[in-house]
């Protein structure tokens, strides 16, 4: 038996039930964190690539279509 002062310091046992069924705990925690992240980062990435596509078709709508010149040429004649 310890003494009294160090009864505080010492941890009390636990069953490698509760043990384990923590650890599973944190476990999932920290999935749960990590798969949040990686979907963000997804979310992110995805955003930004509609944003660039949508930019690029904006300025594709304002080029000159040089193929609807030629499409005419041969309707008229």
């Amino acid at each position: 038996m310890l003494p009294h002062e160090l009864q505080s310091i010492v941890p009390e046992q636990t069953n490698a039930a509760e043990v384990f069924q923590r650890h599973q705990i944190v476990r999932d925690f920290y999935d749960e964190v990590e798969y949040r992240q990686e979907l963000e980062a997804h979310c992110q990435w995805y955003y930004a690539t509609a944003k660039q596509h949508q930019q690029e078709l904006q300025k594709m709508r304002g080029d000159l279509n040089i193929l609807s010149w030629f499409s005419r040429n041969k309707s008229r004649k």
